[in-house]
């Protein structure tokens, strides 16, 4: 662990823009505002799906790059707008730190800061699809709010956990849960934008089907929050070699520790460093549901296919879940490239976009029509 965050002192909150620098802010959120306003309403509602997927494979980026704390304050970076305005801080934190091999870089800056940009975009694209959601239903037409609100409070706490994983310096399970809270928020905005298409009718499967379909999305949610925790405690190269790990089918692996979520980076509940064991047991754990993943998605394309309708989506899907575990052995034969983690985390996402539309195809209400063809609808 690098010095600078061994001696780092966390904070649950900290604002660092000035409030010039916070209305320039919030200037280019009001047109982003604008925009999403005046969009067509499926287009507006596709590009929230686009942009949450990028930046699902962006924050793993900034994950895996080490870029988290490229600045370290938050929402400016070094109480500025854009690490541009920054370049005195950022050279004397370079200084102080021996280098750019740390925590802090002009290219980790803007990475981080980048990814502040598109997460603040997407929040304010949703707020404009639920002013347009409820301006709809004051204008008396039948359409739901619930999950429009449901999205702008998940948003508010996604948020939130993205400034607590600066200001209390990339403790593992509040990382792990804003990767969570991203790929969450691409299932639901995915929910909202298939239930106001028109060539999304529902399939009449039995009771199996539908159960298996879930089982199998809940399953990758669990496998990619275990990936997530992977990533967080720095633990993909504990494991040597594939498919046993340093050798074994039964590493020497120290569970309570590595599954002991509240702690910091590399240390244990009382401060003591976490051991290799624990890493251990972190990837080891990965790998093993892994297996049980695999088992529950495959059996519930199988279920799926059995149904035209659902065939291709079926193929995909377990295409997709046979590229993953492909994928995931790379990146331990191949020492973890950074692009290979990458793609492992927007595969995990997308496999969790085709499942909820399955999920969707099997247990919602028939597609209605839109509420929102008429550009009228905008406020």
């Amino acid at each position: 662990m690098n010095s600078s965050l061994a001696t780092a002192v966390p904070t649950v909150w900290s604002f660092s823009l000035h409030w010039l620098q916070a209305g320039m802010w919030l200037g280019g959120l009001a047109l982003v505002l604008w925009a999403g306003l005046r969009m067509r309403w499926r287009r507006l509602v596709a590009l929230l799906v686009f942009l949450t997927m990028d930046l699902i494979m962006f924050g793993a980026f900034v994950r895996l790059s080490d870029a988290g704390l490229g600045c370290p304050d938050w929402p400016g970076c070094y109480a500025h707008f854009t690490p541009a305005q920054a370049t005195t801080q950022i050279s004397h934190a370079v200084l102080e730190q021996g280098g750019t091999q740390g925590n802090v870089s002009p290219f980790k800056a803007w990475v981080e800061m980048i990814h502040r940009y598109v997460a603040t975009i997407i929040g304010t694209l949703i707020v404009a699809m639920t002013v347009r959601t409820l301006w709809a239903r004051f204008r008396g037409r039948a359409v739901e709010v619930g999950l429009p609100l449901l999205l702008v409070g998940w948003i508010v706490v996604q948020g939130m956990f993205g400034a607590w994983t600066v200001t209390l310096l990339l403790k593992p399970l509040i990382v792990t849960g804003h990767l969570m809270g991203g790929i969450i928020l691409l299932a639901l905005a995915a929910w909202f934008r298939m239930r106001h298409r028109d060539d999304l009718s529902r399939i009449h499967v039995a009771p199996l089907v539908r159960t298996l379909a879930w089982v199998a999305l809940l399953a990758v949610l669990v496998q990619s929050f275990l990936g997530g925790w992977v990533s967080t405690n720095y633990a993909a190269l504990a494991c040597e070699g594939f498919p046993t790990c340093n050798g074994s089918f039964h590493p020497h692996a120290a569970w309570a520790q590595g599954y002991t979520f509240w702690r910091d980076l590399g240390l244990n509940p009382d401060g003591s460093a976490l051991t290799l064991q624990a890493l251990v047991a972190i990837q080891w754990g990965h790998r093993l549901f892994a297996m049980v993943t695999l088992t529950l998605v495959l059996a519930a394309c199988v279920a799926l296919a059995r149904h035209a309708p659902l065939r291709r989506l079926a193929s995909g899907i377990a295409a997709l879940t046979i590229a993953q575990v492909l994928l995931g052995a790379g990146v331990v034969v191949f020492a973890h490239p950074l692009f290979l983690a990458v793609a492992h985390n927007g595969l995990a996402a997308l496999l969790t976009l085709l499942l909820t539309t399955a999920v969707y195809r099997v247990s919602a209400r028939g597609a209605q029509r839109s509420a929102f063809h008429s550009p009228s609808l905008a406020p």
